[in-house]
């Protein structure tokens, strides 16, 4: 529909209002922008699809690490977190390239052996021993006549060298294992082997064995030597019994009375202490009894005493007089002191610290 002429005269005679200028709408206090309000920050990149925003004084997400999550470990304060890193477990089935076996008395005493011969003390003793042995008993075989052994056997030149070969003996016995308490080398050992009695054990085989070959070796070579020295219709031949008691028994008595020494050795723990014990013990027997027959009331123990000394015991091993007997009731009683000396060091190794 078209409007009439006259209405439109009507509105174009009215007034026109004048221009209302544009509103601006309410700020709400607080906001940036305002009166008296510091500037806004600067707006940020906007927020893709997938990617998490990222919140002001957070480190960025590592590739490969989650957020901790709520009721989970590491996740709401106060619960314990586990390590965020993880570690690569070892492969399954691996096996070291070094065997693994259980030690026994045999790798001990391979190891005392090892020790033993290492050792410059060891051959300059058994050394000297041999020496003593062998060229005193060569000498008094050289200076004696045939009809010296019309009543005697050719095997008593060799009883003057072991008087003075046990001596050597002894001195080895001890410094078998006191030599390592000195140095400081016994706490390696039983590190090694933290089996001490094994080690006390080791060390008097080796040195047993050691000890007897070598002097039954020596006297045997001295016996022979001597033999051959001496023959004919004068000389009396040595019977098989007196041929093993100066070489078999006697061998036997210098190596116990080392043994003796390693025990005390190991008891006392001091070179010059357990060898000035050992002399004692070597030496004692055979001078006390001198003074102790000057009292009847002693002379028993004084005879008995000399009966089972050092010197007199391997000489009844030599078979030099029927009435000092063959030896070996002095050997026994040897080898139960050893005995008895042995149980000691067992026990007080295992008490007492290094």
């Amino acid at each position: 529909m078209t409007t009439p002429p006259y209405q439109q005269q009507a509105q174009a005679a009215q007034p026109s209002a004048p221009p209302q200028p544009p509103q601006q709408a309410p700020q709400p206090q607080g906001v940036p922008g305002a009166p008296g309000m510091p500037p806004a920050a600067p707006q940020q990149a906007p927020h893709q699809p997938g990617q998490q925003p990222h919140q002001p004084g957070m480190q960025p997400q590592q590739p490969g690490m989650q957020a901790p999550q709520p009721g989970m470990p590491g996740g709401a304060p106060g619960m314990q977190g586990a390590p965020q890193q993880s570690y690569a477990a070892a492969p399954a089935g691996y096996t070291s390239p070094i065997p693994i076996r259980r030690t026994h008395l045999g790798h001990a005493i391979a190891s005392e052996w090892t020790k033993s011969k290492s050792v410059r003390s060891t051959i300059w003793t058994l050394s000297v021993m041999a020496a003593l042995v062998i060229g005193i008993g060569l000498l008094v075989a050289s200076g004696t006549k045939d009809s010296d052994y019309s009543n005697t056997p050719t095997t008593i030149p060799g009883l003057f060298g072991t008087l003075l070969g046990q001596l050597c003996i002894v001195t080895l016995g001890v410094l078998v294992v006191s030599s390592e308490y000195g140095t400081g080398m016994i706490r390696t050992t039983f590190t090694a082997s933290p089996q001490r009695s094994r080690v006390l054990t080791a060390k008097a085989l080796v040195f047993f064995l050691v000890s007897f070959l070598t002097t039954t070796a020596a006297l045997a070579f001295v016996a022979f030597a001597s033999a051959g020295m001496h023959s004919g219709p004068e000389v009396m031949e040595p019977t098989g019994k007196q041929l093993l008691g100066a070489t078999v028994g006697a061998g036997l008595y210098v190596s116990l009375l080392g043994l003796l020494s390693l025990a005390v050795g190991s008891m006392l723990r001091h070179s010059a202490g357990a060898i000035t014990a050992m002399l004692g013990v070597v030496l004692l027997p055979a001078i006390l009894p001198a003074f102790l027959m000057m009292s009847s009331s002693l002379q028993t123990l004084g005879e008995k005493m000399q009966k089972y000394s050092s010197p007199n015991s391997l000489a009844a091993l030599f078979q030099i007089d029927d009435e000092l007997g063959t030896g070996w009731s002095q050997l026994g009683l040897l080898a139960g002191v050893t005995a008895a000396a042995f149980i000691a060091a067992y026990a007080l190794l295992e008490k007492r610290d290094v």
